[in-house]
This record gives C-alpha cells, sequence and structure tokens, in this order.
C-alpha cells in the first residue's frame, strides 16, 4: 500500500496520476498547504523539506520526498512507464529538464503574475519570456512524435506525467496553447487518459481538466 501526501499542485498531480495509471492501491493524504500543513512535525518526519508529495511504501518501507525521486522509484518498482537501453537517458535528460526549468520557472509565472501582478514588473517579463521559451523548447521536441521519449513517435513515460501538470496550468501562465500546437495536441492527447483525469482530482476534485 502506497500512502501518498500531496495537495492540488503541479508537483502532486505528477505522483496521483502515476499511481492512477499503475493502478494500484494508494492512500491519498491531503497536506493543505495553503494552511501550512506542509510544515507539521509528522509531516516533517516524511518531507524534511516540507514540501508535497511525498510518499511511503508499507510494502518495501521506503519512504521518498521529490515529485521526481518518487516517479523513478514508482517506474522501477513497478517496472512500468520508463523507457529501456539508450533511450533510459533521453526519459532522464527530459525529465531533468522538467525537474531544473519547466516546473520551476513556470511556477515563478505563477507567483509573479498569477498572484502577485504589479509587484516585480522585472520578475513579472523575466519569467514569462522564460515560459514562452521552455514552450519552445518542449514544442520543439513534440514536433512529429506522440510522446516526449521513446522510439519512433514516442511512449508514454515517467517524462510525460511530469511535464504534463505544469502544462496544465497554461491559463495561470497566461499562455495561448494554439500558439505551441504540438504540445496542445500532446496536452489533449494525454489529457484523455482516464488516469490522467482521476489523478487530476486528487485529493479533492477543484475541477475538470483545463482545455484550451
Amino acid at each position: 500500500m502506497i500512502d501518498l501526501y500531496t495537495w492540488t499542485t503541479p508537483n502532486g498531480r505528477k505522483v496521483s496520476i502515476m499511481l492512477e495509471e499503475l493502478g494500484v492501491d494508494y492512500v491519498a493524504h491531503p497536506i493543505d498547504i495553503t494552511k501550512g500543513e506542509q510544515f507539521a512535525p509528522d509531516f516533517l518526519k516524511i518531507a524534511p523539506n516540507n514540501r508535497i508529495p511525498a510518499i511511503t511504501d508499507s510494502q518495501t518501507g521506503q519512504t521518498l520526498m521529490e515529485s521526481g525521486a518518487i516517479l523513478l522509484y514508482l517506474a522501477d518498482r513497478y517496472d512500468r512507464f520508463a523507457c529501456k537501453g539508450s533511450e533510459y537517458w533521453r526519459m532522464m535528460e527530459w525529465l531533468m529538464w522538467q525537474m531544473g526549468g519547466l516546473g520551476p520557472m513556470l511556477g515563478q509565472i505563477h507567483h509573479f503574475v498569477k498572484y502577485n501582478r504589479g509587484k516585480a514588473p522585472y520578475a513579472e517579463e523575466r519569467y514569462t519570456k522564460e515560459g514562452h521559451r521552455l514552450y519552445g523548447v518542449l514544442d520543439r521536441r513534440l514536433q512529429g512524435r506522440d510522446y516526449i521519449v521513446g522510439e519512433g513517435r514516442g511512449e508514454y513515460t515517467i517524462t510525460d506525467m511530469a511535464c504534463w501538470p505544469w502544462i496544465s496550468r497554461f491559463e495561470w501562465q497566461e499562455i495561448d496553447l494554439n500558439d505551441y500546437p504540438n504540445v496542445r495536441d500532446w496536452y489533449l492527447h494525454i489529457a484523455e487518459r482516464p488516469a490522467v483525469q482521476r489523478g487530476y482530482k486528487v485529493p479533492k476534485d477543484v475541477g475538470d481538466v483545463p482545455l484550451p
């Protein structure tokens, strides 16, 4: 049994989508970051960095924080949704791109543009410009591909699960997905997956998957 400690954020949704795709038994424990619950002593024992998501696996005794590490753990544990051979490192390359670039930079757009507009015009311009650059990188990568990595037209992997929830907040980022047609098509294709729709609503339903 997997215990998932999470909230309705892109990082949290990465893991709930993965667990839904795997079809394994898990229990979601809401950690309301708007109320500071991530700083509770009991959660600190599981996630020393006071951030969601985190998991505990009662079968293996493993406890993990950080969404990328959790995705890799689950992919290895259940031997699914990870590339093999040389494509494994291409998968890792794009997963690290998400962890180090796409997520943090789009998160800054949320902070400065959605929640604090007008307080730091330089930051708004800087991170919005970087957000568009990263969308362009992903759009070029998806040219002629169904998924981000894998041979041929690609295969659905944890890299897609890591990137998709951040793109699902395109409205927060004030980005028109039609400006990035390859990203749009990839986004809509993945949005049709029942497991993605279920995972998007963990740990609580805050509405349907946004559509362009």
